[in-house]
């Protein structure tokens, strides 16, 4: 079996043949090309492992071969040859991705351990973003239920494409360490990952934030700043609290979308972008779309690939694990590495409603790890610890001045989000646990804003 399976691109037939021999004598595959078009040709047709380019060739430019590769996302690594090289041309390779240069007449010995070593990383890169796949990519992304490992599962699928991605979930749940993990586990991880929280700075700011401004551009532009867009590209910017986004804001956030270039604030320069966007809200987009708080056209952009966050009362059966998980992590920060918890302790939490979801579970743990004075946390520690004493409150349901229908539609929508999640987006299982037609459950999670997994509906009634 071949060690690999190469193609060298050269316009010379005799360093063809001395590299095709070389390579083919430690055991690789090599297939040649006198030029770009054969080469695209073979491109088209398979797969390799690395290629080897000439940077001069008969009917092109082995760069414009390179950038080609990069822009249709084929992440083969790729070595650049050239018997003229000069510094600008190095320098150019590399900002394309290349990731070696080699200077002709080629050195055997130079050539077989660029190329072993260029193999060996990308296999290293490769093993790397199939054990961040298996192990969820994300520390604080811990759990084994049923609605977390769905939610894994569709991280992983997420991450390997370039769509936009909108993460939905109450406050606390995690929806910023799933942008982390899609962007690590993804295609795009060498390059930057960005964030902007768009309910975190006035309106007025948000498209210098995103865009970038020239010198002059307003009061206190002294000098251009490049926005988030532009430093992002190659990458993938996060878009925290995207609902609260400004109307004005949403239309030019969709133009971006959708031709991919962007201008500086005070500038007219077009400038091409290459940024995947994961956007994050705990609001109902579809609601607010209907009252015309939120575009459409945006939403229906952002929602390419849709993914929902259960909340932790929906598996409570993951609180142990996160618990156990976050204690480790508060007694090490902390220097009481010797805390522990009682089992009656683990009862109180999982008992717990949770509002805040894990973000309040690890707050609440990191408390108990410095004011328990003892190494261990008994179930007293934690009743004083959470809010109202740990007392169990009313549902809370009733808000004076609330129509009925509202506080009902509020209900139903809290009640199924849950449930859909608990049975991990699987509609039928959620309405076999719910005694209801499937055919019912569709319609009610429709008006309500709500989505199970897409591979149910086929089977809707």
């Amino acid at each position: 079996m071949a060690r690999g399976h190469l193609l060298v691109v050269d316009d010379e037939p005799s360093i063809l043949t001395t590299l095709q021999k070389a390579l083919s004598l430690e055991g690789y595959a090599v297939d040649v090309a006198g030029g770009v078009k054969v080469a695209d040709e073979k491109l088209k047709k398979r797969s390799y492992d690395l290629c080897l380019f000439d940077v001069m060739l008969p009917d092109g430019d082995g760069l414009e071969l390179l950038s080609r590769l990069r822009t249709a996302k084929v992440e083969v690594p790729v070595i650049m040859m050239s018997g003229h090289a000069t510094i600008d041309t190095a320098v150019r390779a590399t900002r394309l991705g290349a990731l070696n240069f080699l200077e002709k007449p080629i050195n055997t010995d130079a050539l077989l351990i660029a190329v072993e070593t260029a193999l060996r990383l990308d296999r290293a890169e490769a093993e790397a973003r199939a054990l961040r796949l298996a192990s969820g990519a994300g520390s604080d992304l811990v759990g084994e239920s049923p609605a977390i490992k769905k939610l894994m599962e569709q991280i992983g699928r997420a991450a390997r494409s370039h769509a936009s991605v909108l993460v939905t979930g109450e406050r606390g749940t995690g929806k910023e360490l799933v942008a982390r993990a899609i962007h690590q586990m993804s295609p795009r991880e060498k390059g930057p990952l960005e964030k902007l929280n768009c309910a975190a700075l006035p309106s007025e700011l948000i498209e210098s934030e995103l865009f970038g401004h020239e010198v002059g551009a307003f009061t206190g532009a002294t000098k251009q700043r490049r926005g988030k867009f532009e430093r992002a590209s190659g990458g993938t910017l996060f878009l925290d609290e995207v609902g609260d986004m400004p109307l004005p804001m949403q239309a030019k956030l969709l133009r971006v979308l959708q031709e991919r270039e962007i201008e500086r604030v005070g500038g007219n320069e077009t400038i091409k972008v290459d940024t995947r966007v994961v956007a994050a809200t705990n609001r109902d987009l579809v609601a607010a779309c209907d009252k015309g708080e939120f575009r459409a056209d945006l939403y229906d952009r952002l929602n390419v690939v849709p993914l929902a966050l259960p909340p932790l009362r929906a598996r409570r059966e993951d609180i142990p694990l996160l618990a156990r998980h976050f204690l480790e992590l508060a007694a090490r920060t902390n220097d009481r590495r010797d805390m522990r918890m009682t089992d009656d302790a683990m009862g109180v939490l999982a008992a717990y409603s949770f509002p805040g979801n894990v973000r309040e579970l690890r707050n609440l743990i990191e408390r108990l790890v410095i004011l328990t004075p003892d190494n261990v946390i008994q179930a007293e520690d934690v009743r004083t610890c959470l809010p109202g004493g740990g007392s169990p409150k009313t549902a809370g349901l009733y808000r004076p001045g609330t129509p009925f229908r509202v506080l009902v539609e509020e209900a139903e929508r809290t009640i199924l989000s849950e449930a859909i999640a608990h049975h991990g987006g699987q509609m039928a299982a959620t309405a076999r646990a719910l005694d209801l037609e499937r055919s019912h459950l569709y319609k009610k999670s429709r008006a309500l804003g709500l989505r199970g997994d897409k591979g149910d509906t086929d089977d809707e009634g």
